[in-house]
């Protein structure tokens, strides 16, 4: 029988243990009772695990991981967030704290015209300070334990939360030229959140873009010309600042066909579906198309998301086993629905070379 399973039996006499260990001479005392209190004799330091993953280090045993939920009403502002920012963090013991971001642009139902776009309201810092104080205490509480990521949407995600994306699909076929006036007091609003952001201390941003789904437009020079350009306006501005920005291509509303108008994009790490038009992919191959570190490799709506643990083990495993050397386990989006924490807990487990079968 090891050594670690004669110490797990009897956790209340830590003196004995720093002796037996000493006698023994297998590791300093001081060490193993550090890792005792983590409850994980495999824990490393989250922040170098993600840094080595962006520098090409390679992190023994050990895949960072991180997968992403909405609190949901009550935990979205002020101190109930950060809580439950932190209690998530702590549960499944993922390798980042990704902030959520709950400022989305109100509805207005007056823009029935391409022409309307000029009249949509500049939001100032001001509409922003609920996030931003989430985001301060977020850094100050999270920075030292793991790297801080805050969601950063893109000008054309928020121009659909203003309208809906049906109406902005709309006028984007219509007359482009109208809408991207829109799209420009947008961006510009979206910079302030971003520079307040990497003000307050941020590792990095979830730039999240939309527009280049294979449902949206069939003319692809109205993603190229009206909305990669104001993606890139942020974009290039938190990759000028920042050492820890994803680039996620969110499928939240639909597919993508092609992945290739993003290959130029920003950011350290890429995060995407596994699903290109009617094929299915692997983090090798999404590795090789943007030779960058990529995040995800789980379906957002799979095992996951069930109570079936040993579909999701088969299935974390399998991922893992064919990753690319640079690597962070995650979903291709936020997770779905009420998701018990346990089950992604396993799945982080499994990542970091802890889980038991």
């Amino acid at each position: 029988m090891s050594i670690f399973f004669f110490l797990r039996k009897d956790m209340k006499n830590i003196q004995h243990r720093r002796d037996f260990i000493k006698s023994i001479g297998i590791l300093g005392a001081s060490t193993l009772v550090s890792e005792f209190k983590n409850n994980n004799h495999l824990k490393k330091d989250k922040r170098e695990a993600v840094f080595n993953i962006i520098n090409g280090v390679k992190n023994n045993n050990y895949t960072p991981a991180g997968f992403f939920v909405h609190f949901g009403e009550g935990n979205k502002v002020g101190d109930a967030a950060i809580d439950k920012h932190l209690e998530y963090f702590k549960a499944i013991d993922m390798d980042f704290v990704k902030i959520q971001y709950e400022a989305e642009f109100p509805k207005i139902n007056s823009i029935t015209r391409p022409e309307d776009w000029s009249k949509i309201p500049f939001y100032d810092k001001s509409f922003y300070e609920k996030q931003l104080y989430v985001v301060k205490q977020l850094v100050k509480k999270g920075k030292k334990m793991a790297p801080v990521i805050a969601t950063l949407y893109s000008p054309f995600m928020c121009a659909g939360h203003t309208v809906g994306n049906e109406i902005l699909n709309r006028h984007m076929i219509q007359d482009p030229e109208n809408v991207k006036k829109g799209f420009e007091i947008i961006a510009e609003s979206n910079l302030i959140y971003a520079k307040e952001c990497i003000k307050l201390g941020v590792d990095g941003f979830l730039a999240s873009t939309q527009g280049g789904e294979g449902f949206r437009f069939q003319d692809p020079a109205i993603f190229q010309k009206y909305i990669k350009p104001y993606d890139l306006i942020l974009m290039n501005e938190i990759n000028t600042a920042c050492n820890c920005n994803i680039l996620h291509i969110c499928d939240y509303v639909g597919d993508y066909n092609d992945l290739r108008p993003f290959y130029d994009y920003p950011g350290h790490i890429v995060n995407c579906a596994m699903t290109i038009g009617d094929k299915v992919v692997t983090p090798k191959d999404i590795y090789s198309m943007f030779n960058r570190p990529v995040f995800g490799g789980i379906e957002k709506g799979g095992p996951i998301s069930t109570d079936n643990k040993q579909d999701l083990k088969m299935i974390v495993k399998s991922v893992l086993d064919d990753a690319p050397e640079r690597f962070i386990l995650g979903a291709e989006c936020a997770l779905l629905g009420n998701i018990d924490w346990r089950q992604v807990r396993m799945a982080v487990d499994i990542a970091h070379g802890s889980a038991i079968d």
